[in-house]
């Protein structure tokens, strides 16, 4: 599979394959941001795709990925597992619980799998 846009719960999402090159600059997103400018509202990265200092926030690699999706106006989902990286992290912890109050409007949303994904999707319809 490689990077795609699907429809999920009605919303153009770029789905980006696990196996594809990693997101470890902010130029890595912006070239993400490039590929949704094809039509999508949500760019879908899996937790493998990204570098691990994303989940040091000492390394303000998040801040600065994060930052050029709000910028664009477009919406960041890590999907996938991060608990390891929370459990080290108690800013980490902060950031994903802050998101998880702003969303379903937020941009920036961390979602266990495409199906949490979906459930996101869907609930944002309803606002």
């Amino acid at each position: 599979m490689s990077d795609e846009i699907q429809e999920r719960a009605g919303v153009p999402v770029l789905v980006c394959d696990p196996a594809g090159p990693p997101v470890a600059t902010a130029q890595d997103a912006l070239d993400l941001i490039g590929a949704a400018f094809l039509g999508a509202e949500v760019v879908a990265v899996p937790v493998e795709r990204l570098d691990a200092r994303f989940f040091t926030l000492g390394t303000r690699l998040a801040g600065e990925i994060m930052q050029k999706f709000v910028n664009y106006r477009l919406r960041l989902a890590v999907v996938g597992d991060i608990s390891g990286h929370l459990a080290e992290s108690s800013a980490l912890r902060a950031l994903v619980r802050e998101s998880g109050r702003t969303s379903p409007a937020g941009h920036v949303w961390f979602v266990p799998d495409l199906d949490g994904l979906d459930a996101r999707l869907r609930a944002l319809a309803t606002k």
